[in-house]
């Protein structure tokens, strides 16, 4: 994923004399935050050539981070400062803002920050005020905590998801308003006939999908071919699915994606799973790439959250059902036909070490049309799992962190057997009780990535002005 493009203005005194006086040391402090930013490898920081210390110099100065395209402001503030720099600014410089500001007892940084911040509350400028050494690992991570918010939703503004086929199955919960949308979010909707996919999945060159599936049968842990609903054939239709997604997706300018399937493309054409996997995954048998965020079922808001938290960890998301609590284990299973990444057979981003944990099983019986399912059973470790809602017409985001556990080979075949065994489980237990998790998570889809993002997506929702709800 591209690097996260930052501005940073450092803001001064408007007394010339004092603003001369401290010049090297608030360019050391910007110094400081840009190197220390860019060692991470994650950001690419734009700065001011001089410190702000009229309202001239703020425009000028902020009006090259916008030229520059960055995606939020960081203001830097080392010593007292005016105010009105901040303000001024902030009429160029785009946002979100992270105010930041040294804890030197004898350098009045803190007192400028505070300043500025209470003016930004009077204009009703969303923003972060954050202070401490920029060297301190701790302090670093706040303020990456923020960038990652702050881009997750300045990143939003000009997408395009591409709605596959429309609601399904008569679920209320995956359809969203595309004027709400494009109001909140900056998001446009491009509805696309599911018959597209056949129609350029018949387009694709025999040896392209032959050699795609050989890659399959060389990496994957097992392919239960039978006679009858998952032949080498259906798994060649099913890889002519996926080329033709990324086709689609290429020609018409589509970012993030949602496929009915199920009652459509399930009874009489094949299963999305495989293409929904490989999408979401950081590669295919063609090489790396960018995760393409898919959500099956058409789930509009579960693409959203996932749009989000894709940017937020930048790795490949999660996408489930709550499918079942499993009392004797304290144990949620979340998973469904489609959309698991088998990136999470493992959580490595090298296909051979997560493709063999995983098996291409015969998929349900609910699926005339036959295919694989991406069965695995999902690698351990914590995880924050996520879901933007909606309230009559007010959205929400409902947080639950949670950590996927795994147990015996045995033990895990035997659970799995009491769902629908062909298809991938995350087994995962939360903090919040089941009863409590039962009667405040939104609806029947969940979404999460690994890892500790809570931080991040209250700020999201801050930036987004939407509340949220932690189920801990």
């Amino acid at each position: 994923m591209k690097k996260f493009k930052v501005g940073l203005l450092t803001m001064s005194d408007g007394r010339p004399y004092l603003h001369d006086l401290q010049l090297d040391m608030n360019m050391r402090y910007q110094r400081e935050i840009r190197e220390r930013l860019e060692e991470t490898g994650l950001v690419e920081v734009v700065e001011g050539d001089q410190p702000v210390n009229s309202n001239q110099a703020a425009k000028e100065q902020a009006g090259k981070l916008k030229a520059a395209g960055v995606e939020m402001t960081i203001f830097n503030y080392a010593i007292w400062c005016y105010p009105q720099y901040t303000a001024v600014a902030t009429n160029f410089a785009p946002g979100p803002y992270l105010l930041f500001c040294n804890i030197h007892p004898s350098e009045c940084g803190m007192v400028g920050m505070m300043a500025a911040s209470g003016s930004l509350d009077q204009m009703n400028l969303a923003h972060k005020r954050i202070f401490g050494f920029i060297g301190d690992d701790g302090v670093l991570g706040k303020v990456l905590g923020f960038i990652r918010a702050a881009c997750a939703v300045n990143r939003l503004r000009g997408l395009t998801y591409g709605n596959f086929g429309g609601r399904p199955m008569g679920m209320y919960t995956t359809v969203a308003n595309l004027a709400q949308w494009q109001r909140m979010f900056g998001i446009d909707i491009e509805n696309v006939e599911q018959y597209e996919i056949m129609r350029y999945g018949n387009e694709v060159e025999q040896e392209k999908v032959t050699a795609a599936r050989q890659w399959l049968e060389a990496r994957v842990g097992r392919i239960a071919y039978n006679d009858s609903n998952f032949t080498p054939q259906k798994l060649e239709t099913q890889i002519r699915s996926y080329y033709a997604l990324r086709k689609i997706i290429e020609e018409r300018g589509l970012d993030f994606i949602g496929i009915k399937a199920h009652g459509d493309l399930t009874d009489w054409y094949v299963t999305m799973d495989l293409a929904e996997a490989f999408l979401n995954d950081p590669y295919d048998w063609d090489g790396p790439h960018e995760p393409v965020v898919a959500a099956t079922e058409s789930d509009m808001d579960g693409a959203l959250t996932m749009q989000i938290l894709k940017v937020i960890a930048g790795t490949p998301v999660l996408f489930a059902d709550v499918r079942h609590y499993e009392k004797s284990v304290d144990c949620w299973f979340f998973g469904n036909s489609g959309t698991h990444a088998t990136y999470y057979a493992g959580g490595s981003m090298i296909p051979e070490e997560n493709l063999k944990h995983v098996s291409l099983l015969p998929e349900s019986k609910d699926y005339p049309a036959g295919g694989g399912s991406v069965h695995h059973f999902a690698a351990p470790g914590k995880v924050t799992l996520a879901r933007f809602a909606r309230k009559g017409d007010d959205y929400y985001l409902t947080i639950v962190p949670g950590e996927i556990v795994q147990f015996s080979r045995e033990k895990m075949e035997e659970l799995g057997n009491t769902a629908t065994p062909p298809w991938p489980i995350a087994f995962t237990k939360c903090r919040v009780s089941a009863d409590e998790f039962i009667e405040k998570y939104p609806c029947n889809h969940i979404h999460g990535v690994y890892g500790d993002y809570v931080e991040e997506l209250k700020t999201v929702a801050k930036l987004l002005h939407i509340p949220v709800q932690i189920l801990e």
